[in-house]
């Protein structure tokens, strides 16, 4: 596999300074240790958080406290750094961050830093599940599931039954969201207690019942994505996306254990979801890292549960099977010639998380 050369001029090897976003994100480690294992480059790491206790002010060689992603005062104090540090790339992670920082590419352009985002158009429809579905709805790409836009009850319990319910199960989120924010599963045989005995309060699993009421109560019903439940194994696909070409693609098994936070990967090779990942990412237009989450429907078919338009914090299980996607990301930022990339399928990946403690004089201890 070739990877491409990009357009953009190209920095001198060496030191290079990485801002990154969300350090507070306990994944967020993994990805900071990827850029300092690179021979690529020796990164300075520049780390910015909303939480002054964030866990990765730790890891960074600077450590800025900045407004969440969502104020008006976020792209300033952003600015204000990258002007500070001389920062030559930005690697935001916080998906609040993104549009915010797509629509700001060009001023901070102007400052000598590349922000690694897609454009603000492409995004958009990445980020909006409803929008990303009704996209490729119109392209009849196999990998959309049943799915219905809603925006009142009446059209929520219409799209749950036109969906097979009670008879199948069904699950709804809204179109714009981090994480599992908003997402449940309508099960119809539901174990009510069992979910209130054995399960902590962030299950995600309920019943029609027990969720009506909640939003008829509602003042302003919410957007919601409602669609078919798929029952089957999950993969991820992480890419980084050129303008014209998707040179570096990986897929793996995905199993998080959400009681938990624990994530356990198999890189392994699945030509279909390569296929399909590199024809979404032209599609939509992205650029720089993403990732493509499936899951296999009951007849074992992949359908797309979503796109993260950025730098998912799970990716780093590529690191260990020869692929460091975070230092491949800046590396085309920068618009350096990438490497020949040898995935070793195979390696399986266990991810936990860090804990820090912080002394009196806030010097700080990871374990």
């Amino acid at each position: 596999m070739t990877l491409l050369d990009t357009d953009r001029p190209s920095k001198q090897d060496g030191d290079v300074t990485v801002l990154v976003t969300g350090v507070g994100f306990p994944a967020t480690s993994t990805i900071i240790r990827a850029l300092r294992q690179t021979d690529a480059f020796d990164a300075h790491v520049v780390g910015v958080d909303s939480d002054s206790d964030a866990c990765g002010f730790s890891l960074v060689d600077t450590a800025e406290t900045v407004p969440p992603g969502d104020s008006e005062e976020f792209i300033p104090a952003l600015k204000d750094i990258t002007r500070r540090e001389e920062v030559d790339v930005v690697l935001p992670l916080v998906p609040a961050e993104l549009q915010p920082l797509a629509d700001a590419k060009p001023a901070f352009e102007e400052l000598g830093a590349e922000v690694m985002v897609a454009d603000p158009e492409s995004l958009a429809t990445a980020c909006d599940k409803g929008q990303l579905y009704g996209t490729l709805v119109k392209q009849v790409h196999p990998v959309v599931p049943e799915f219905y836009r809603v925006s009142t009850c009446e059209e929520f319990v219409d799209a749950v039954y036109a969906l097979g319910y009670p008879n199948r199960s069904v699950c709804f989120k809204p179109p714009v969201g981090s994480g599992m924010r908003g997402l449940r599963i309508l099960d119809p045989e539901t174990d009510r207690f069992g979910v209130l005995m054995d399960k902590k309060p962030s299950s995600i699993v309920t019943n029609l019942e027990d969720v009506l009421p909640v939003l008829e109560e509602t003042p302003e019903f919410p957007n919601l994505v409602v669609m078919e439940y798929l029952p089957g194994e999950e993969y991820c696909v992480d890419v980084l996306a050129g303008k014209d070409d998707v040179p570096v693609v990986v897929s793996r098994t995905h199993n998080e254990t959400h009681d938990t936070g624990f994530v356990k990967s198999t890189v392994e090779e699945h030509p279909e979801l390569i296929r399909y990942s590199c024809e979404l990412s032209a599609a939509l237009g992205l650029e720089y890292n993403a990732t493509f989450q499936f899951k296999l429907d009951a007849y074992d078919r992949p359908k797309l549960v979503e796109v993260n338009p950025r730098l998912s914090e799970s990716s780093s299980a590529c690191v260990g099977a020869g692929v460091n996607m975070p230092a491949l990301g800046v590396q085309y930022a920068l618009g350096h010639e990438l490497p020949e990339v040898d995935i070793e399928w195979g390696v399986h990946t266990a991810q936990n998380y860090q804990v820090v403690f912080y002394s009196t004089d806030k010097e700080s201890t990871t374990i």
